[in-house]
C-alpha cells in the first residue's frame, strides 16, 4: 500500500468516525433507567428538557422501536429517532420529556401473529381483544406513572413507533384512547376494527414505504381508510420507492413536529 493511499484510508476513517460523534453524543443525553412493576423491570432511555424545572408542564413522547431493537441492553432502542428529538435546535423550539422504552428479546408491544402466504410474503394478523403482553402492559403502566407526574402536561401525551412498535402504536390507541393527543405509527398496521374506539379522539400522522416487502403498506392504508370512516381526522403519507425504512424520510419531515406539538387533547 503507498503511503498516499494509507493516508487516504486514514482520513475516511477518521471522516466516519467524526460524522458518528455527534448522534452518538446527542443520545448519551439519553438517561439509562428501569421501570419496575409488580415482579417485572424494562429497560428505557428518558431524554429530560434543556433546563428541565419540576415546576413546569412538559409534552410526553413515547417512542416505540421495531423488532430489530429488542434487548435488554437499554441502547439498541436509540438507533432510529433519538437523535432527531435531542439535536439543540429540536430540544429549544420544543422542549418535552422523550421516553424509548425497550421490548424484551421474545416479546413484542402488539399481539398479532405472523406468517408467509402462498407467495412468500409476509402476513399479518391483530388480536388486540387479547390479554396485553408483558412489553404492551409495562409500558402502559410506565405511561399511566408519567402522566401522574406534576412535570407532565396530561393533554400533550404523544405515541409512535416504527415496524413493531407502529403496530404497537396502534394498539396503544385502543387500549388507551383517552390518553394521546397525536399519533405517528411509521411501517405498522393494526385490527382496522379498533380504529372506532379512538379515531374520533387521535388525530394521527401514518407513514408507510410503497415498495415495502417486511410490512405490506396495504396495513397502513386499510387503517387510515378505517380511521376515515369512523370519522377520525388521519394523514397517510406513502413514499413511492422507499421500502420498511420509511422512518427516513418520516424523521425528515419538515411538518412533523409542528405537526405533533400543535395538538392538545
Amino acid at each position: 500500500m503507498t503511503l498516499s493511499r494509507y493516508f487516504a484510508l486514514v482520513f475516511m476513517f477518521t471522516a466516519v468516525l467524526m460524522s458518528h460523534r455527534p448522534a452518538k453524543a446527542q443520545n448519551e443525553l439519553y438517561q439509562a433507567r428501569l421501570f419496575t412493576h409488580e415482579a417485572d423491570t424494562m429497560p428505557y432511555r428518558m431524554l429530560l428538557p434543556d433546563g428541565f424545572d419540576v415546576q413546569t408542564k412538559y409534552p410526553l413522547i413515547i417512542f416505540l422501536h421495531g423488532s430489530g431493537e429488542r434487548g435488554i441492553d437499554n441502547q439498541a432502542q436509540l438507533v432510529h429517532g433519538a437523535s432527531l428529538f435531542s439535536r439543540p435546535d429540536v430540544r429549544a423550539k420544543y422542549p418535552a420529556l422523550v421516553i424509548f422504552p425497550q421490548c424484551a428479546t421474545d416479546d413484542y408491544w402488539a399481539n398479532m401473529v405472523d406468517s408467509l402466504d402462498a407467495d412468500s410474503s409476509r402476513q399479518f394478523a391483530f388480536y388486540p381483544d387479547r390479554e396485553a403482553g408483558k412489553g404492551m402492559h409495562m409500558v402502559m403502566q410506565l405511561i399511566t406513572q408519567l402522566a401522574s407526574e406534576k412535570w407532565v402536561d396530561q393533554s400533550r401525551i404523544y405515541i409512535g413507533g416504527l415496524s413493531m412498535g407502529g403496530m404497537g402504536t396502534f394498539e396503544l390507541l385502543y387500549r388507551m384512547p383517552d390518553t394521546f393527543a397525536a399519533a405517528f405509527p411509521m411501517c405498522g398496521g393494526g385490527n382496522p376494527e379498533t380504529t372506532q374506539h379512538f379515531a374520533q379522539k387521535v388525530p394521527l400522522w401514518i407513514f408507510h414505504g410503497q415498495d415495502d416487502p417486511v410490512v405490506k403498506s396495504e396495513y397502513s392504508i386499510a387503517m387510515a381508510k378505517a380511521i376515515k370512516a369512523n370519522g377520525g381526522t388521519v394523514k397517510l403519507s406513502l413514499y413511492p420507492g422507499v421500502g420498511h425504512d420509511v422512518w427516513t424520510p418520516a424523521f425528515q419531515e419538515a411538518e412533523l413536529l409542528p405537526w405533533l406539538f400543535s395538538h392538545h387533547r
